[in-house]
């Protein structure tokens, strides 16, 4: 063989990870001191992963989960639901979770938890819908699962890519409801776009059916019809499934009422049966309004997060910067081609990156971060959006 220069072609590697499910659900439950396995402590869980709901029936420990978490298994997988990750903790009493002080130590592993399971999209805690409400006299309502919520909000939001699933309150109805709703959403505003109510509560035949995890198996069956882009849907006005009639029959006007407080009716449709007649999160927000708007951002900032994973510990510099910028363009095109991004106002992409100096100030150099600025309009939305993918640390995306 003759000495010479041996040339061989290979393409850039491939940096880009899977598209980020959302469709997966997570329904938590709980166990009380009394029902606790020998040698069990607060804070401990179970978890089974379930692709049916005869893997709940056939499991050893299905008799640990409560009756409201083993009813939302049921909802879900009969509404199309494909793959849900199913939970129950040791607590000393179910009224323990009423205020922060007892229920961060009972909640904190699970929450551990459930950050090391990127995948789960949809949180489901159907046993809080029966915990007690009350009404005083200067018409106040207080509702014990709000500081549940509040907790399981703020974790969504930390997760970039989660969003919870709320029942109304059992027995709250009309202005008690309402009430209720209008001051939770101001006193959870910085994360309210996480989460969503639904109302009022469903029957099955005589069964009573609490709606969130209906909608939920409607919710990610939607998302599987229409991969993979499918969370640009909103989750409304298609056929429930599994539930006959509502609790509180609402008309028309009753539910337009229910969608503009932020509370998504669920209404009877001659011909069709029940639907969801209301897609909005609980979010001040104009811009994050709409429960798919706050899926699809979910879903993009998840995804760029994931994209760009490779970046950290890579020297910080121009060349890094443009990288980001490219590979950032080409995803947005791909979720702007899939409908899930509105576009000009004659057609041309309607976002822009940035990834320069100007992003990327000395101070935040120095920390070991590269930030990237992200401008957006999600479907659903009328004003852009900015999201600040920063890179570094946990890498997790910020600023929406």
């Amino acid at each position: 063989m003759r000495p010479g220069i041996l040339v061989q072609h290979s393409g850039l590697p491939d940096r880009s990870s899977p598209l980020v499910r959302c469709d997966v659900a997570g329904i938590v439950g709980f166990l009380p001191r009394s029902r606790w396995p020998q040698s069990a402590s607060e804070g401990d869980y179970l978890e089974i992963v379930l692709r049916a709901e005869r893997d709940l029936w056939e499991h050893p420990d299905r008799l640990l989960f409560d009756a409201p978490s083993r009813r939302a298994v049921r909802s879900f997988f009969a509404n199309g639901g494909d793959l849900a990750h199913l939970f129950v903790v040791c607590v000393g009493e179910v009224a323990d979770l009423v205020s922060p002080a007892s229920a961060e130590p009972a909640l904190g592993p699970l929450i551990d938890r459930l950050r090391a399971e990127e995948d789960i999209g949809i949180l489901l805690v159907p046993a809080a819908a029966w915990l007690p409400s009350r009404m005083d006299r200067t018409g106040t309502v207080t509702v014990d699962a709000e500081c549940l919520y509040g907790m399981l909000l703020a974790h969504c939001r930390e997760m970039n890519n989660r969003f919870l699933m709320i029942d109304a309150p059992d027995s709250l109805h009309g202005l008690a409801l309402e009430r209720w709703v209008t001051d939770f959403r101001q006193r959870h505003a910085a994360h309210a776009s996480y989460g969503a109510i639904y109302y009022p509560w469903l029957l099955n035949r005589d069964e009573r059916v609490p709606p969130a995890a209906v909608v939920a198996g409607n919710m990610a069956r939607l998302e599987i019809d229409s991969r993979p882009f499918g969370v640009a849907w909103p989750p409304a006005n298609r056929t429930l499934r599994g539930v006959t009639h509502c609790e509180v029959d609402l008309t028309w006007e009753e539910a337009g009422g229910l969608s503009e407080q932020a509370i998504n009716p669920l209404v009877v449709q001659p011909g069709r049966g029940l639907v969801a007649f209301g897609a909005r999160t609980l979010s001040l927000r104009e811009d994050m309004k709409f429960v798919n708007s706050r899926r699809v951002l979910n879903m993009v900032t998840e995804q760029l997060r994931r994209d760009s994973e490779w970046a950290v510990f890579e020297t910080n510099n121009p060349h890094l910067w443009d990288v980001l910028e490219r590979d950032v363009l080409f995803r947005l095109a791909q979720f702007g081609s899939g409908g899930m991004l509105l576009g000009g106002p004659s057609g041309q992409d309607d976002y822009s990156v940035q990834c320069d100096r100007e992003t990327n100030l000395p101070a935040l150099r120095d920390a070991g971060q590269v930030n990237v600025q992200v401008r957006l309009r999600p479907v659903g939305t009328v004003e852009h959006i900015v999201v600040d993918l920063r890179i570094g640390d946990d890498g997790r995306a910020g600023g929406v």
